[in-house]
């Protein structure tokens, strides 16, 4: 039997470019919320059978952790990423902070939230500050970033205590807008990337100059003959609010330890400071190996009047930095120069580029 027009998706405007549109669109969005109400769905159930063997264990806390030190290391090496120590511990939270969501999975489809915005609300606490985010993400149609705004700036506490909930809606509807018109943000969702094993674009996060820079710092430290091995460019590390993208890492089999190089643009404040360190406290927690040395961290700046590097090392790390690292990284000298001289064939080449047009 033929197709109707509405079960395929689109009635005819007489223009048959927005009718195209419209059915790559809707196709588009059908997909992709497919795709989420299974991630959502084998999140939940990963969660409720870790659940139900944590019940096993006499010693509930300390079986637990065993068991979830145990998946992660299978479940990784045969699945790949999603499924180390601090996802799994979310799945389980996950289950508890929502126990019917599989009911809501299979029967209201259309009422679910993505994996991206409950990330966000397992970050709450208050079960009814959390029911109410969630409520509201899907009769407002927040968009993530909208969400995670309003959960870091205590909306729902700031409009429960006061008396013109109007203006502090107006005013969180006005700062969130720009978020609200990001139409096709799912399509760039690292999550349903990973699940359904396509690699992530990481160009999105790197400008023209950026991407340049980098590519040649990994072939300089390569060349370095230090015992340096390149592990990942723009790897992305979670937390439970947001995505960060570490720029280059390397791990050093003669220092036994990773090395985690960060560009940034503009003057390095105490906020990438802060940052470096949680990737590598996260680093040691989840790729560090027993024999392994504590993570380095670099801060490279190439936006200022001067180009800087710094190193980042956890406290207690220092005597070790200082009598072995050292040794064999790049001085801060040659990450300065090589920065600068990159720099300078990018903007040759571009100048170069705009006189033949």
């Amino acid at each position: 039997m033929q197709k109707t027009n509405n079960e395929i998706g689109y009635i005819n405007s007489g223009d048959i470019l927005k009718d195209m549109c419209s059915i790559i669109d809707e196709s588009i969005a059908t997909a992709y919320q497919s795709v989420n109400v299974i991630l959502v769905r084998r999140n939940w159930l990963i969660g409720k059978r870790i659940a139900e063997e944590e019940l096993k264990g006499e010693r509930r806390a300390e079986y637990g952790l065993e068991i979830i030190k145990y998946l992660s290391k299978v479940l990784s090496k045969q699945y790949g990423r999603g499924f180390d120590k601090t996802n799994l511990y979310r799945y389980l939270k996950f289950y508890n902070y929502f126990p019917e969501i599989v009911d809501t999975a299979c029967q209201q489809s259309q009422d679910l939230l993505s994996w991206s915005h409950y990330r966000v609300l397992l970050s709450v606490g208050d079960s009814k500050a959390r029911v109410w985010y969630e409520q509201e993400s899907k009769q407002q149609n927040w968009s993530v970033r909208t969400l995670q705004r309003n959960v870091e700036t205590q909306y729902y506490y700031r409009l429960l205590s006061s008396q013109n909930k109007r203006i502090v809606e107006h005013e969180m509807k006005s700062r969130t807008a720009k978020y609200q018109n990001e139409k096709y943000d799912y399509l760039k969702n690292p999550f349903i990337a990973e699940f359904l094993g396509l690699a992530s674009n990481t160009d999105l996060t790197e400008t023209k100059l950026e991407t340049a820079i980098l590519s040649n710092l990994q072939k300089f430290i390569m060349e370095l003959g230090k015992g340096y091995a390149f592990v990942a460019r723009q790897q992305r590390i979670s937390t439970d609010k947001r995505e960060y993208y570490i720029d280059l890492v390397f791990y050093n089999y003669i220092l036994k330890c990773f090395v985690l190089i960060d560009l940034k643009n503009g003057k390095v404040t105490h906020q990438d400071v802060g940052q470096m360190d949680m990737y590598i406290r996260m680093y040691d927690e989840l790729e560090r190996s027993e024999g392994d040395n504590p993570t380095l961290g670099i801060i490279l700046c190439s936006e200022t009047d001067e180009d800087i590097a710094r190193y980042s090392v956890m406290h207690g790390s220092e005597q070790l930095f200082a009598t072995k690292y050292k040794l064999y990284l790049p001085s801060e000298d040659e990450l300065r120069a090589e920065i600068e001289k990159q720099k300078d064939i990018y903007y040759l080449q571009h100048k170069n580029s705009d006189t033949e047009k």
